[in-house]
C-alpha cells in the first residue's frame, strides 16, 4: 500500500570515535567497499523500498557529502516534485547555534514536517552498514497504530553490547525502555537507529520537550523515553545484516567482513542493488608481480605487489615487493616498494614510503592514516597508531570518486 512517507536521513555527524578519518568530513561520507560511501547504504534502501520523498538533514563538514549525493540523481530522487532535498546547518531565531543531538536535528525542521503532513516519519542515521526494507517497517509500523516503531536487531558475539543502546521488548512486541550504552547490558537486543514515528506525536512531544528544561539531545535522552510512556511503541525485528562503524576497529572489521566467501551482506546483490555516484575510472592494471587473494580491487587500481584480504578503492598503487594485509586503503593511495601495510586504514591520497612499515597482521586495533599524509622511505608505524592527514580540509579527498 502506498504511505505518504517523508524519510529524513540524519547526516550532520562528525564521527569524532574515527578521529583522523573524519578530520575535515561527516562520517556518511567515507568510504566502503573500495567504491561507495557509507550514505549510499540507506540511500539505495530508500530507492529500493519506493520511498521518493527523502530529506538528508547535514550539520559537521557537509560540502564533501553535498556533492556526493548529486541532487539524487543515482537513486532517481532528481525530481521535480518530492525526490531528496538537502536540508544544511543553519541558525534561525528560535535556534541558536548548532544541534545538540539528533532529536535536536530534528526539532529544527518541525515546521518542514508539519508543512509537508506525511502519514509517517522515517528516521534513520546515514552510517551504519544495513540493508533493509523500509516499507516494511511503515506497514508494520501502520497496522499496530504505533506511536513509534523501533528497529531492532540481535547482536553478534563479535559486537560489544556496552557500545549500543539496547531496547528492552516484551512479550506483545512492545518496546518498554530504551538504554544508552548501559555498563551491565541486560540481553543483545540494540536499536539498529531506524525509527518510525507517528508524525503528529513526533513534533508534539518534540514541543513539549522543547518548552520544558530538559534538552533535547540525542533521542534516547527525552524523545523517545517520552514516547514510550504512552505504550504505544514496538519493536520491528530486522533479521539481516547490521553495523555500526562507529569506531576504527569496527569500520575495518565491518568491511573485511563483505571479502568473505559468503557475506551476510553483498554489495552486489542484483535483488538489491547499492548505487553510488561515484566516478567512473579506467579499469584496474594487475601486472605479472602482483599477487591477490580473497581482495576487492577498484578501477583505476595498479598493482604490482601483494594484496591479502583488503579493499583497495579507486586508483590506489601497490609498487613492486609490496605487501598490503586486512587493510583498506581509500582512493589514491600509494604503497611503495617493499613496504608492507597490515591491519590499516589509509585515507586517500596518503603516500607510504618504501620498506616502510605500517602496523601489524595480528593486532587489534588498526593503524589509521590521514588524508594526502606521506610516510617517508623506511617509517615504522606501531599497530593502533593515528596519523593526521596533511590538511584538514575537503581539499585532502580532492582525489576521491
Amino acid at each position: 500500500m502506498v504511505r505518504r512517507t517523508l524519510l529524513i536521513v540524519l547526516a550532520g555527524g562528525q564521527g569524532s570515535r574515527l578521529d583522523v578519518l573524519t578530520a575535515g568530513r561527516a562520517k556518511p561520507s567515507l568510504p566502503v567497499g573500495g567504491t561507495y560511501r557509507l550514505i549510499d547504504l540507506m540511500m539505495s534502501n530508500a530507492a529500493n523500498s519506493g520511498l521518493s520523498d527523502v530529506w538528508v538533514v547535514q550539520q559537521y563538514e557537509p560540502h564533501l557529502l553535498t556533492d556526493h549525493l548529486a541532487g539524487g540523481r543515482p537513486w532517481d530522487l532528481d525530481r521535480s516534485q518530492g525526490g531528496l532535498k538537502v536540508l544544511p546547518p543553519y541558525q534561525g531565531q528560535a535556534t541558536g547555534g548548532f544541534a545538540t543531538g539528533n532529536a535536536d536535528a530534528l526539532n529544527r525542521q518541525a515546521r518542514l514536517i508539519a508543512a509537508f503532513d506525511p502519514e509517517v516519519v522515517l528516521v534513520t542515521s546515514a552510517d551504519h552498514l544495513i540493508t533493509i526494507d523500509l516499507a516494511e517497517v511503515v506497514d508494520a509500523h501502520v497496522e499496530r497504530k504505533a506511536e513509534l516503531t523501533v528497529v531492532t536487531t540481535q547482536l553478534t558475539r563479535g559486537q560489544d553490547a556496552r557500545r549500543h543502546s539496547l531496547v528492552d521488548v516484551d512479550d506483545r512486541g512492545r518496546v518498554t525502555a530504551l538504554r544508552a550504552k548501559p555498563d551491565d547490558p541486560p540481553h543483545r537486543c540494540a536499536a539498529t537507529e531506524v525509527f518510525a514515528y507517528d508524525p503528529t506525536v513526533l513534533l508534539d512531544t518534540l514541543a513539549r520537550i522543547d518548552r520544558g528544561e530538559q534538552e533535547l539531545g540525542d533521542f534516547g535522552d527525552a524523545l523517545v523515553p517520552e514516547i514510550l510512556k504512552g505504550g504505544k511503541a514496538y519493536a520491528f525485528n530486522h533479521r539481516g545484516h547490521w553495523r555500526d562503524l562507529g569506531n576504527p576497529q569496527s569500520y575495518l572489521d565491518a568491511q573485511l567482513e563483505l571479502l568473505r566467501p559468503r557475506p551476510r551482506l553483498r554489495l552486489d546483490d542484483p535483488a538489491w542493488p547499492i548505487r553510488s555516484a561515484s566516478v567512473p575510472r579506467a579499469p584496474a592494471r594487475i601486472e605479472e608481480s602482483a599477487r591477490l587473494d580473497g581482495s576487492w580491487v577498484s578501477s583505476g587500481t595498479t598493482v604490482r605487489g601483494s594484496v591479502v584480504n583488503s579493499i583497495l578503492g579507486p586508483g590506489v598503487t601497490v609498487e613492486a615487493g609490496a605487501e598490503v594485509r586486512h587493510s583498506v586503503l581509500m582512493d589514491d593511495v600509494r604503497v611503495g616498494a617493499g613496504a608492507k601495510v597490515a591491519r590499516a586504514v589509509v585515507a586517500e591520497g596518503a603516500w607510504i614510503g618504501a620498506r616502510s612499515r605500517v602496523g601489524a597482521a595480528q593486532a587489534r586495533h588498526p593503524v589509521l592514516v590521514g588524508a594526502g599524509r606521506r610516510l617517508r622511505t623506511d617509517s615504522e608505524v606501531p599497530a593502533g597508531t593515528h596519523l593526521d592527514p596533511a590538511r584538514s580540509d575537503a581539499q585532502s579527498f580532492a582525489g576521491g570518486g
